[in-house]
């Protein structure tokens, strides 16, 4: 999302039912949220150049789908590796998501295997590239609060509405 580009409420309607009902079409989510059909296409199409809606992918749980050891991983790597950390990274499909970090460590990961021999496993590999330098892991027992952002929309600071019909 650019910097200039701010959410406003008819935005976040638009968010908020989509999350709902994922599968919802374009003319009931102007039913629903009470604007033209070509002003949620137009929006739709808005948010998506902007970034705000990065993919249409379904959202797949690991745990459901045969992953269900999940762990942290920090890494401290060596001086000006980052690129080859994130070629390594990227080679490795338990991988969920890294990022670069400040602190006492440079990158965090998440992880998904199917057995805590499997995590062993690429932790182990993890370890093998030249540019890591020590990695520290923790095992995830459960979820507290599931991925969301919802909430969080609610909180910035409004943008103009471009849509005067919305309410």
């Amino acid at each position: 999302m650019t910097d200039e580009y701010r959410l406003d409420a008819l935005d976040v309607a638009l968010l908020e039912a989509l999350a709902e009902h994922p599968r919802i079409g374009d003319l009931e989510l102007a039913r629903v949220t009470k604007v033209a059909r070509a002003t949620v296409q137009s929006r739709l199409r808005r948010l998506t150049e902007q970034g705000v809606i990065r993919d249409w992918s379904p959202t797949v749980d690991a745990a459901a789908a045969g992953f269900p050891v999940q762990a942290f991983v920090t890494l401290e790597i060596a001086q000006g590796a980052l690129d080859e950390v994130g070629a390594d990274l990227a080679a490795i499909p338990e991988v969920l998501e890294a990022h670069v970090t400040t602190g006492s460590y440079d990158v965090v990961c998440k992880l998904a295997t199917a057995s805590h021999a499997q995590l062993q496993e690429v932790l182990v590999r993890l370890n093998q590239s030249p540019s890591v330098v020590r990695s520290t892991s923790v095992v995830a027992l459960s979820v507290l609060i599931e991925p969301r952002i919802l909430g969080l929309l609610h909180t910035a600071e409004p943008g103009a509405s471009r849509a005067p019909a919305y309410r």
